[in-house]
Formats: C-alpha cells, structure tokens, sequence
C-alpha cells in the first residue's frame, strides 16, 4: 500500500492491484469470520492492513480535513462580517449585498455535482489541493477590487465556488474510506462540528480584522494565508486510501468506476428518502408561512404557536416511523413525509422571528449565534450521540444484524422526544414574543433609548435618595 498518490495528477486513484490483504485466520488484523451474507468488519489492525495507514495517521488526515472545513466556513461568514462595510464601499443596498450570498451558493450548487463526477473517478487529494489553491487566490484577489467594480465582486464569490464544491463533496469520501461502521460515524460527526464554529469564527474574525486594521479588506485576507497553509498539510500529510477497500470482502475484486448515467440511475433507486425530505421541505415551509400569515391577523402569537404545532405535531409520527421501519417500509415513508412536512413548518418563521426580535443593528451578529447555537445543540453533537447510544445498547445484546437495527432503531427514538420538547420551548417562547417585538419596535423608532453599560455608572446621592447617574456627568 505504498498509497497512490504516486500516480500521475488527477490519474485514476486506485491502482487495480489495490486491494485489502486477504485475512488469515489467527493472525493480528484478520478480519472477523462473518456470517454468510455479512459484511466483514476489520478491526483497527486490519484497517492498517487495508490502507497502509496507522491509526494515528489516519486520525492526524481526519484532523487536517476538519481544520480545512474549519476554513470552508470561516470564508463563508467572514463576508458577513464586514457586510456593512462592503455595502458603504461599494454604495449599494440590501438586494446587491445579498445577491453576494446568492452568487456563491449557485455556484457552489452548480458545481458540486461536477466534482463529485471527478471525485469518483480521479485523485481526490490533488483535486481538492488545486480548488483550495484556486479558492485562496480567488478569494486574496477580492480583497483588491476598485469601488467601481463591483462586478468583478460578484464573479469572484462566484469562482470561490469552485473551491468549495471540490473540497466539500470530496473530503467526506476520504474518511468514509479510511474508517468503518462507529469510527466513521464519529469522525464524521468530528468533520461536521466545523461547520457551527467555523462560521461563528468566520463572522468574528471578519468584524475583528477590520476593527484592529481599519479596512474591511484585511478581513478577505485572513483565509487566504490559512489556505496556504492547508494545501501543505494536504500535500504532505493526506494520503489517497482505496475505494471502498475496507467495506469490500476480502475475496471480492476492487471496485470500478461506471458511467456518470449509470450512476445516476443508480442513485435514483436510492435516494426516495431524499425525494420526500425535498418535497416536505418545500410543502412545510409554504404551508407553515401561509398559516402563520393567516393567523396573525387574529392572534400576534402566532408565529411561536405555529412552530409548536409543528414540532409537537411532528414527533409522534417521526416516533411511528421507527417503530414500522422493520414491519413495512410504506408506512414508514408516509409518516416520515408527514413527521418532516410539520418539522419543516418552523424554518423560515425562526427566521422572521429572530429578525424582529432584535434591531438591525444587531441582526447579522444574531445571526451568527443562532448558526452556531443550532448547529451546537442539532446535527454538530447528534450522531455521535445517537452512534454512541447504540453502541451502549449493543454491548448487552447478542452481535446480530437484528441488534444492530434494533439499537440504532431505539437511539433514533430520542430525536421525536427531542422534537417534542423543542415543540414546548416554542411554547415558552409564546408567551414573551410580543414584549420582545414591541421592545425592538420602540428601540428602532428611537422610543426606547438603551441605557449605557453599567460600568459607565456610579451611584451617587441626589435629592435624599441614591441615584445612579453617568460618570461623565460627574467628571463634568
């Protein structure tokens, strides 16, 4: 397993000679004999045996592939960071300064399925070196744009794109193929607890950078020099793992690549689940801003209410689909499609919620906490905590496939408990929503100026009585 990166740039990745050392009976790193129809489970010293890679090693690439996520993200919000700034530079308005966002995401989405083309098929490491580059010089190359070209704004955001879309539909395939069954699962869940701190990161270095160097265009050079800094580790430390060698048998061939429609079609037959949550996604959100909109005419707490009926609503039929996940796979699917059409009524009202909460001043920062905070408390911790409730659980049971269901079946069961107590936060919620509305009303309208910080007050005797009053009117 000398590694393939030995091959010429973006060459096939796996040498057809690649392939898992076959087990020996008795010796260290064999696999576990399974039964007939198993699947193989290697060990850690079999892993070795497989990618040629130590466990140490093969933690330290999983650790250089989060720093880079880390980055992804950072770059994603460090714009966010000095929005107001670019809109004052470049004197446009809230549409064009959105229209930022919009460009980028296109084509990222765009994208993304070009790389996972070239992903399966051609060196991953070099292709998600050569997007980091590309990214980093793109995005270095933004910092110096004129006033008057605010085009050229919008097109490098664009081109930032293309590096993210290389790195983010390819880096979860590396680990998928250096680790099986709970180590992937939780180092996945390592990889993607980037995403909520990387993007708080991002939001406060862009703000920061700004304020210690009094130009918003420092804030576009953070990432840049860190992205140097990950085409090395990349270089030097990932190394290309076989596809798929540690979830084949040991006596089956090494996999090849097929056509791109080949795939496709072969992913159509797999992605029903996906097809619903699209589909529930659209169908909850239109209908849980058509509600809200309906009833707010009649009841200002209505927007929490709603919210609470669609988490309160959503967990006994999330809770119903487990339980029938094993007895029928149809009445799995119709009560997942109606435990995810209520789940998905509560988005874009979070949204409005927050943005009327708090003044406009603050919003991009509260933005960027509610980022973090539900990324924190959602799919940042969740599958290490699910994986590891299932492992618990397996410990007492008999190895089989139906133990294996059953305790990841009876993990999943805490997300409709979960959703359930979301349902009555949102409860809670109700009964301060229009206070906190008001109070952000009459704050914008300048009806309700805000009082200096504490520490910029003493207490001192007025008129027979302790007042607190500025220290500058004392100074004075």
């Amino acid at each position: 397993m000398a590694g393939s990166d030995t091959a010429p740039f973006l060459s096939q990745a796996d040498d057809p000679d690649d392939r898992p050392v076959p087990s020996t009976p008795g010796l260290p790193g064999s696999m576990a004999n399974p039964k007939s129809g198993e699947p193989e489970v290697p060990d850690r010293e079999g892993l070795q045996r497989i990618t040629g890679l130590s466990p140490g090693h093969s933690a330290l690439i999983v650790a250089v592939l989060c720093y880079i996520n880390l980055l992804n993200y950072m770059d994603r919000f460090t714009v966010a960071g000095v929005l107001p700034d670019i809109e004052q530079f470049f004197n446009i308005g809230d549409s064009s300064s959105g229209l930022i966002q919009t460009v980028f995401i296109s084509s990222y989405m765009v994208l993304a399925p070009v790389f996972g083309y070239l992903g399966d098929r051609y060196n991953r490491k070099y292709l998600m070196c050569g997007g980091i580059a590309f990214w980093s010089l793109v995005t270095l190359g933004s910092s110096f744009i004129p006033r008057e070209r605010f085009w050229l704004l919008l097109l490098t955001r664009g081109l930032v794109g293309v590096g993210e879309a290389s790195y983010s539909t390819i880096a979860p395939t590396l680990i998928a193929d250096l680790f099986v069954a709970d180590q992937r699962s939780r180092m996945l869940s390592v990889f993607y607890f980037a995403i909520p701190v990387g993007s708080g990161l991002g939001y406060i270095a862009g703000s920061k950078v700004k304020d210690v160097a009094g130009d918003w265009h420092w804030a576009l050079r953070v990432t840049p020099g860190l992205g140097v800094v990950a085409v090395l580790l990349l270089f030097l430390v990932v190394r290309e793992p076989p596809r798929g060698a540690v979830e084949r048998r040991s006596d089956s061939p090494p996999l090849s690549p097929t056509s791109w429609w080949a795939d496709l079609r072969a992913l159509a037959r797999n992605l029903i689940f996906g097809l619903i949550t699209c589909l529930t996604g659209i169908l909850g959100v239109g209908l849980g801003v058509e509600i809200s909109r309906r009833l707010r005419r009649s009841n200002p707490r209505a927007d929490p209410l709603v919210c609470a009926a669609g988490l309160l609503g959503s967990a006994p039929f999330l809770f119903l689909s487990l339980t029938c996940a094993r007895g029928s796979i149809v009445a799995t699917y119709i009560f997942i499609f109606i435990g995810e059409t209520l789940l998905s009524m509560n988005w874009a009202i979070v949204a409005d919620i927050l943005l009327y909460v708090v003044i406009p001043t603050r919003r991009s920062t509260a933005e960027a906490f509610q980022i973090v905070l539900s990324h924190l408390l959602g799919d940042a911790g969740s599958p290490y905590l699910i994986g590891l409730i299932s492992d618990r659980l397996r410990r007492g049971w008999p190895p089989s496939f139906l133990s294996e269901f059953r305790a990841l079946q009876f993990s999943l069961m805490l997300c409709a408990f979960v959703g359930a107590l979301g349902g009555a936060a949102f409860l809670g919620t109700a009964i301060f929503i229009e206070g906190d509305r008001h109070r952000a009303q009459l704050h914008v309208q300048g009806l309700l100026p805000e009082a200096g910080p504490a520490d910029d007050q003493i207490v001192v005797p007025q008129r027979g009585r302790s007042t607190r009053v500025p220290v500058s009117s004392v100074l004075i």
